[in-house]
């Protein structure tokens, strides 16, 4: 079992390799893609900073609490498009036959067709987060924290894209679900969760894990809590079983459409 997983992280490892020397042979977009990806990133902290100025604390939030939120709305969404960008597009992959490339392979189907593709921009993201974890107060104990739970909530982020794509296999048009509950999980991420009440705010703790993603993470990094970490990780580790289960459900009822396409 173990020799098969890393067999599978392997083969993994190498195809985004592949996808990030492909993006490479032009160093030029690649970099400024990168650079204004952190400088759009930053822009936005602008309107936090002049909030700030006119009140102390916003939805039970400091500025460097709101700082550290975007750190990990930055880290997750870079960490995810950089390296599974096509679990944003599965459901083209499955709607228009491309996923016939990857069911003729000896390795996992979900995986390999999920980081098949990079996303060079979403780097940007990535090292916005670090950025944003230097002005906070950067600790050997906060930089692996952080790291942790970034890659916990990109490993999220990702999966819950799976599984609304993976309905494909049995809704027609269901990009527009995706496409939805995939923008309430980034652009509500940078807002403090204090602000939110009712209905809205238990959708963001159940249905649409937010607070897996960006709430909890922070609550971790300000007030570390083993409880909470736990919590994060499980959710996190019951999404991943998930999104493999409906996908693979759904590839039982997979039809090819006799595509002809090659993977370089």
């Amino acid at each position: 079992m173990l020799t098969v997983v890393k067999n599978q992280l392997r083969v993994m490892l190498l195809t985004v390799k592949y996808a990030i020397t492909r993006e490479l042979l032009n160093k030029v977009t690649f970099f400024t893609n990168v650079f204004f990806m952190i400088l759009n990133n930053a822009s936005f902290i602008i309107q936090w900073v002049v909030l700030f100025s006119i009140r102390d604390e916003m939805g039970g939030y400091t500025l460097k609490q709101v700082l550290l939120l975007w750190g990990f709305a930055s880290f997750t969404y870079g960490f995810s498009h950089f390296f599974f960008k096509k679990a944003y597009e599965l459901h083209d992959t499955i709607n228009t036959g491309k996923l016939d490339a990857f069911l003729v392979q000896p390795k996992n189907v979900l995986i390999q067709a999920i980081t098949s593709d990079v996303e060079p921009s979403a780097l940007g993201d990535m090292i916005y987060g670090y950025i944003v974890l230097i002005i906070y107060g950067i600790t050997i104990k906060n930089f692996f924290l952080f790291t942790f739970l970034g890659i916990l909530g990109g490993l999220c982020l990702t999966c819950v894209s799976v599984v609304m794509s993976s309905l494909s296999f049995w809704f027609a048009k269901t990009d527009v679900i995706t496409d939805t509950i995939n923008s309430l999980m980034t652009n509500f991420a940078t807002y403090p969760d204090g602000i939110f009440k009712g209905v809205v705010k238990i959708l963001f703790y159940t249905l649409v894990p937010v607070a897996i993603t960006a709430y909890l993470p922070v609550r971790v990094m300000v007030d570390f809590d083993i409880i909470t970490l736990l919590i994060i990780f499980g959710v996190t580790f019951f999404l991943i079983l998930l999104s493999f289960v409906i996908f693979n459900l759904g590839l039982k009822r997979y039809s090819s459409s006799n595509l002809m396409i090659a993977r370089i």
